[in-house]
């Protein structure tokens, strides 16, 4: 089992999903980190600032893995849709 540790900037991050189930998701596939590396939607990242990239459902999570994981990063991806253009 791992430990999760959160930097403040992450956790500002997250906890401003106004969606309630986002945000639940979000907690959950981190929690689900604890077994690392044996999780899914998790990519390593070459010539990146950080080392990992969990991806859950519109949002990112960005984290380094040192014994603990160190959730560094949530991000919230913006797709490109018919008014990109």
């Amino acid at each position: 089992m791992n430990e999760i540790v959160w930097t403040t900037r992450a956790l500002k991050q997250a906890r401003k999903i106004k969606a309630a189930q986002e945000c639940a998701d979000l907690f959950d596939a981190v929690q689900a980190l604890k077994s690392f590396p044996d999780c899914s939607n998790v990519k390593a990242l070459v010539n990146h600032e950080y080392q990992y990239r969990l991806r859950v459902g519109r949002y990112r999570v960005f984290f380094d893995f040192d014994g603990a994981v160190r959730i560094i990063v949530v991000q919230e991806v913006r797709k490109r849709d018919e008014r990109t253009y």
